[in-house]
C-alpha cells in the first residue's frame, strides 16, 4: 500500500472511531439529560467535496470501452476560471469525455455501449467499511455546472449503493437540470423518490432505502438508453445531504424508468 494510501486508511480509522465515540457519548448524554425531544441534528451533512486532487482520488471512473465500448471517460480536476465562475470556489470536479454507441467490430450485437460514468469508492478502516448516515435528511443535493452538447441534459442520472446484501443493486434517480446557459445550478432530490435497480433494470419489488448506511455515490450518463451520442461535460462542485429548510429551489419531480 502506497504511503499516501496508508496515511488515508489511518486517517478514515481514525475519523470512524471518533464518529463512533461521539454518537456513544451523545446517546448515553441524552438518555441520562432525558433531552431525546429534541430530536437529531438537521445541519447539512457534506457526503463529498470535489475542490482537490485528494478529493477527485477519491472517485473511480468507468464507461463501455472497458468492456469493448467506444466511449470515453474523465474525471480531473478543473481550475479554469471560465467554468468555476459562480461556483464559489477556484478548482471543482470535472467529469467530460465522448459518448459513443458504438462498440468494437467483433462485438456488435452482443454488448451494448453508450454508458460512463464515476463513482466514490470504498472506503475500508481498521474497524470496518466507512459509510454515510442521511437517515436524518430528506434531500440530496448536488451543485453541478452542465456543459457541452445539450442533447445529454437528459441522460444524467445520480446513483447510491447501500451496504446491502447485493452489491448489484443501486438506488437511482434521474438529474433534472433547469439552467441552459452553462452556469452552475444546485439539484435536490428527495431520498424517498430514489428507486431501486439491478443491473440496470428496474427492481419489481421496491423496498425502503437503508438511508443509515450509504457506500457510495456517483454519476453516470446513460446515452445508450435515450440513443444520443455527443460530447459531455459536467461540473461538480459538491454532493451533500439537507433538509427542507436548506433547500433553494424546488426538489426533483419523482423518477420512474
Amino acid at each position: 500500500m502506497a504511503l499516501s494510501n496508508w496515511a488515508a486508511y489511518l486517517n478514515r480509522s481514525t475519523k470512524l472511531l471518533k464518529d463512533s465515540s461521539i454518537k456513544s457519548t451523545l446517546a448515553i448524554y441524552t438518555v441520562l439529560r432525558m433531552e431525546g425531544a429534541d430530536g437529531p441534528s438537521r445541519a447539512p451533512l457534506t457526503l463529498f467535496r470535489l475542490n482537490s486532487k485528494q478529493d477527485i482520488e477519491q472517485f473511480a471512473t468507468g464507461c463501455d470501452a472497458d468492456i469493448g465500448g467506444t466511449s470515453t471517460v474523465h474525471l480531473e480536476l478543473d481550475e479554469s476560471t471560465g467554468r468555476n465562475k459562480g461556483s464559489g470556489t477556484t478548482a471543482t470536479g470535472r467529469f467530460w469525455g465522448e459518448m459513443r454507441l458504438d462498440v468494437r467490430p467483433e462485438l456488435q450485437g452482443r454488448i451494448r455501449g453508450g454508458y460512463t460514468g464515476f463513482r466514490s469508492k470504498p472506503r475500508p478502516t481498521l474497524f470496518g467499511e466507512m459509510v454515510d448516515d442521511v437517515s436524518n435528511h430528506q434531500f440530496l443535493a448536488l451543485r453541478l455546472r452542465l456543459g457541452d452538447d445539450p442533447r445529454l441534459r437528459n441522460s444524467y442520472f445520480v446513483n447510491l449503493q447501500t451496504d446491502g446484501p447485493i452489491t448489484t443493486d443501486l438506488w437511482q434517480h434521474r438529474l433534472y437540470f433547469q439552467r441552459n446557459d452553462g452556469d452552475w445550478e444546485d439539484i435536490f432530490i428527495p431520498f424517498e423518490n430514489f428507486i431501486l435497480t439491478n443491473t440496470g433494470e428496474l427492481v419489481q419489488h421496491q423496498i425502503t432505502m437503508m438511508r443509515e448506511r450509504i457506500r457510495t455515490v456517483g454519476i453516470s450518463l446513460l446515452g445508450g438508453n435515450s440513443g444520443v451520442p455527443g460530447s459531455y461535460d459536467l461540473g461538480i462542485d459538491s454532493i451533500r445531504a439537507v433538509n427542507e429548510e436548506d433547500v433553494s429551489r424546488p426538489p426533483c419531480k419523482r423518477f420512474s424508468l
